[in-house]
């Protein structure tokens, strides 16, 4: 019988893959970095095959059948944790350990709206929270780093299953005193003559704002913003109030106080459509699907989404 490569040893290859640095991946697989480095030499041995180039390599560097290898294990583990999770959705449905993962423009609004609910319909389980840029959240769905992602969609969820849990409108935010503050709602084009504010590259809300728009800004080389972008909606807002230029919020960042504190304008966009749609995303095909679904069903109810209690 062709021996088969250990589990452990496909969680050091994927560890090291990620991280890119031996001693980091130790950390991770919470072993020495002895330990991680002889466990790859022995799977090396026992394919009789090269993984990394170490001839004078500085960094970490795979050979083209170690990125191979690295796919083929991202299957292979997540296959082995699927029997485990069938297992588990088995015995106990919605409980133990759930990993949500939230992107940075929805987790400080929605979250204190969300746990509370979700301890209450699922008692049993236990969640670990991470929030990150959507790239980075898709990417560690498909690794199994986490098992459920709140992402603003449609994304490129590589093949992920997703199920929308809120509409989430846009709102104009102007400094005081702006002449559109006159108006009751605001046309998008309104602001096509306007220096729109925008969160850093990375930050999916940005494409989203402009698409929301349905026309390009920022094709002026005298601005002297041309370079800057917030890194999170708090500074976005203050760069507002401070007559920098406008911006475009969610819905749910207003109603939870991101402009408190503040003197700045906030007015409805008249155009329809002017919105964007948050889901629950999860690994296609897992035997947590239902769980899942319910999951997000009651993620929905607590925030008044498209899932409503009732």
């Amino acid at each position: 019988m062709t021996p088969l490569p250990t589990p452990q040893q496909l969680r050091y290859l994927l560890a090291l893959a990620e991280h890119q640095h031996f001693g980091r991946a130790a950390d991770a697989c919470a072993v020495t970095q002895s330990t991680l480095s002889a466990g790859l030499l022995a799977l090396e041995r026992q394919m009789d095959a090269r993984l990394l180039d170490r001839e004078g390599a500085k960094r970490v560097a795979f050979t083209a059948l170690g990125r191979e290898m690295v796919d083929r294990a991202r299957v292979a583990v997540s296959a082995l944790e699927a029997m485990v999770e069938a297992a588990d959705a088995d015995r106990a449905p919605l409980s133990g350990r759930l990993r949500l993962g939230v992107i940075p423009t929805v987790g400080p609004f929605l979250l204190p709206r969300m746990m509370p609910a979700l301890r209450q319909a699922f008692p049993l389980l236990r969640l670990y929270l991470r929030e990150d840029t959507t790239e980075n959240l898709v990417e560690g769905l498909t690794a199994g780093r986490i098992d459920v992602a709140l992402l603003a969609i449609p994304c490129a969820c590589r093949g992920a299953e997703v199920m929308p849990v809120l509409r989430d409108d846009f709102i104009a935010a102007l400094p005081a005193g702006h002449k559109l503050a006159e108006r009751a709602s605001i046309p998008v084009t309104a602001l096509a003559s306007e220096r729109l504010l925008l969160l850093e590259d990375g930050h999916c809300l940005r494409d989203q704002a402009l698409s929301a728009c349905g026309f390009a800004f920022g094709d002026r080389p005298d601005d002297p913003l041309q370079d800057f972008a917030a890194t999170s909606l708090h500074t976005l807002v203050q760069m507002v109030a401070g007559g920098l230029g406008v911006t475009l919020l969610p819905r749910i960042a207003v109603e939870a106080g991101v402009t408190h504190g503040t003197d700045v304008v906030l007015r409805p966009l008249s155009q329809q459509g002017a919105s964007r749609m948050l889901g629950l995303a999860w690994r296609p095909n897992t035997p947590k699907a239902a769980d899942y679904r319910a999951v997000a069903a009651t993620i929905s109810a607590a925030v008044g989404g498209v899932h409503q209690a009732g």
